[in-house]
C-alpha cells in the first residue's frame, strides 16, 4: 500500500490505509486531547502529512508505528499550545480510554461491568493507561507501542500487565456482588 502511495499516488491506496488506521489513531489521539473534533481533526492532520510526504513513504519501516508517533506528536504539540500548564511527558497526562464492545459477547457485558472497568482504567497511571489502550483496543504489537512512546518493550509489557492485574483483581469483588451474566445465546 505504501508503494502504491508513493510511486503512483494511488488515491484507492491512500484511503484504504485510512479507513485501516483512522480508528485506532481517532481513539488514541482522543485518550490525549479528550475531545471529539480535536482528535478528528489530528488525525486529518496526520494523513495529510502523510500525503505531503509520500514520496518518502518506501523509506519508512513501520508505517503504523511512523502514524501514531505523528498524531502522539500533533496531540502533544496542541496540548502545549491550547492549555496553560504545558505537558512535559506522557506521565503527566490524564489519557482517557475508551472502551468499545463490537462482539456480541462483548454486549452481553452489563452496563455496570463495563463501567467499573472503566473505573479501572482511569485509576490506572497515564502511561499504563495509555499502553493498556494501544495494545488492547488498538491492537499494537509491544514493539510498536514501544517505538511509539519511545520506551522500552519490557516497560511496556510490565505496563500492560499491571493494568491486566489491576482489572482482573476488580472483576471477582464485582462478580461477588451480585452480578450474573446470563447467556443471550441459546444452544440450538
Amino acid at each position: 500500500m505504501q508503494e502504491r502511495i508513493a510511486f503512483y499516488e494511488d488515491m484507492k491506496a491512500y484511503n484504504q490505509l485510512f479507513q485501516l488506521l483512522s480508528g485506532g489513531l481517532f481513539r488514541f489521539t482522543y485518550s490525549l486531547v479528550k475531545s471529539n473534533e480535536v482528535a478528528e481533526e489530528i488525525v486529518s492532520d496526520v494523513f495529510i502529512k502523510l500525503w505531503q510526504i509520500k514520496d518518502r513513504l518506501p523509506e519508512i519501516e513501520n508505517l503504523k508505528v511512523y502514524l501514531y508517533t505523528i498524531a502522539k506528536n500533533f496531540s502533544l504539540n496542541y496540548i502545549n499550545k491550547h492549555y496553560k500548564n504545558t505537558v512535559i511527558s506522557l506521565d503527566e497526562l490524564d489519557v482517557e480510554t475508551m472502551i468499545e464492545l463490537n462482539s456480541p459477547a462483548e454486549m452481553c457485558i452489563s452496563a455496570d461491568l463495563v463501567q467499573q472497568i472503566r473505573k479501572v482504567i482511569r485509576q490506572l497511571p497515564p502511561q499504563c493507561r495509555l499502553i493498556f489502550q494501544m495494545v488492547k483496543e488498538d491492537g499494537l504489537r509491544y514493539k510498536e507501542v514501544a517505538a511509539i512512546l519511545d520506551i522500552s518493550p519490557l516497560t511496556v509489557r510490565n505496563q500492560l500487565a499491571i493494568a491486566i492485574r489491576k482489572i482482573g483483581e476488580t472483576l471477582p469483588a464485582y462478580l461477588q456482588s451480585g452480578f450474573t451474566m446470563v447467556s443471550r445465546f441459546s444452544h440450538s
